[in-house]
């Protein structure tokens, strides 16, 4: 696309934005926030028609791509519609996009509960489990996110659970993470191994009868594109199984393509009870999230009520766009598109930068969900920022891929490549290249 450039209004947009927006998960003063004004695929363009490769796809949400034209259609045609419903009665949009999320769920798995998004999404699938099983605790990974409500947050393991820890029952355990092994493990298999004979440990120590549920992303997202090995999501699902514990796999973040599959844990050889899902799943072109429900778990609610709902719950604007992007994703092989990139472009074009670049200890991915943990020394494996901190380096970092040309997202001593589904080869490409000039400019901070 062409964008007209305009530094006056882009300029009047930053001054309104400073003026009376409150931001998340910042302090105001001294934000200094990038002033979008278009969007189109894999770029955005900021006032002065300076335009960027997203390789963030916001916050790991646009599946689909920025504008996607049978996305916006569909809202647009639903608006003319229907506008708006009451969660209580049922519409066309709301039922077909819930016919079409239960279609791509494993079999037994037909109840669609609709949310605004990701955290209320974590917050009914906790709800439900305490409530089908008679217990309290919740059980989940250190690292980890799971959203910014009650119990979401209580889940989370990051350092935003820590202001913010109001619900009770929550247990934190650690799961597999090699790099960085809690366990003294030297391969994967004994990762696998040790993490699950740790789990069993606070399964006992917790008292099994008292535990509801463990919470676990697929893949851990925010906190590192933790790939769990082969075996760990199966021998937790076995745990589950033995002391009857409902395993909810959170697809929020790594579900509707971003590892190559409709969600990630079809990975591997697991079923969850129930599945919370969001970002991917319309990409975020209008706020929507929910839960998928194991028949079982559904049919606790068949003669009781299930004490949960807000108004706009399944809004039919956010459900048309549902039906339009996992229609769109189908027609066009978004999914294996997403596959084969990582497979062919951004897997091996990321290894070869961790071996050109001393700083990038390991690169890790599935799909376009990738992570390079950066260090200041292999050896050690010391990272580039502190845990819950930044550092002059990763600073530097994020200022240089905005010069090269790029959005970067980075946490803590991370740098996430998450491009949409929908990038193309020579657009892994041009990113690979803008993190191979970025890097050149950080160098000097590797002292092993």
């Amino acid at each position: 696309m062409s964008f007209d450039a305009d530094p006056a209004e882009g300029a009047r947009i930053h001054a309104l934005d400073r003026a009376h927006v409150f931001h998340s998960w910042s302090a105001q003063g001294a934000l200094n926030p990038f002033d979008m004004a278009a969007a189109e695929g894999s770029y955005v363009w900021d006032w002065d028609g300076n335009r960027y490769l997203d390789l963030t796809s916001m916050l790991v949400n646009v599946n689909i791509g920025h504008q996607h034209p049978k996305v916006i259609k569909a809202i647009q045609d639903q608006a003319a519609e229907l506008a708006t419903v009451a969660p209580q009665h049922a519409n066309r949009a709301r039922g077909e996009a819930a016919q079409r999320i239960a279609g791509l769920a494993p079999d037994g798995m037909n109840k669609i509960f609709f949310t605004n998004g990701g955290a209320d999404a974590i917050e009914n699938a906790i709800r439900m489990a305490r409530l089908h099983t008679g217990r309290r605790k919740v059980l989940s990974f250190y690292r980890s996110y799971h959203g910014n409500t009650g119990a979401a947050i209580a889940s989370t393991g990051d350092p935003r659970r820590w202001p913010n820890e109001y619900a009770e029952g929550h247990v934190h355990f650690f799961g597999p993470y090699l790099y960085r092994t809690a366990f003294w493990a030297t391969s994967e298999a004994q990762e696998c191994e040790r993490a699950l004979a740790h789990l069993e440990q606070v399964i006992t120590f917790e008292g099994p009868a008292t535990i509801a549920t463990i919470v676990i992303e697929s893949v851990v997202g925010t906190a590192g594109v933790l790939i769990p090995p082969a075996g760990y999501l199966e021998g937790v699902r076995a745990l589950c199984d033995k002391h009857g514990i409902m395993l909810i796999l959170d697809e929020v973040m790594a579900g509707f393509g971003r590892t190559g599959k409709w969600f990630a844990f079809q990975n591997w050889d697991v079923k969850p009870d129930l599945i919370p899902f969001a970002k991917g799943s319309n990409s975020g072109y209008v706020p929507v999230g929910g839960v998928i429900i194991s028949d079982e778990i559904a049919a606790t609610f068949d003669e009781r009520v299930f004490p949960g709902g807000l108004t706009y719950s399944g809004h039919p604007l956010a459900c048309a766009s549902i039906v339009a992007s996992i229609d769109a994703m189908k027609e066009e092989g978004i999914i294996e598109n997403a596959r084969s990139i990582g497979e062919n472009v951004l897997g091996p074009g990321l290894r070869e930068l961790a071996e050109k670049h001393p700083v990038i200890g390991e690169a890790r991915g599935l799909g376009v969900f990738w992570a390079l943990d950066l260090v200041t020394d292999r050896a050690t494996r010391e990272p580039l920022a502190p845990y819950g901190g930044t550092s002059e380096a990763m600073v530097k970092l994020g200022a240089a891929m905005k010069a090269n040309g790029a959005l970067p997202f980075m946490n803590f001593n991370r740098l996430h490549v998450v491009p949409p589904c929908t990038v193309t080869e020579a657009e892994a490409k041009e990113g690979l290249e803008i993190l191979d000039k970025s890097f050149a400019t950080i160098a000097s901070y590797y002292t092993g």
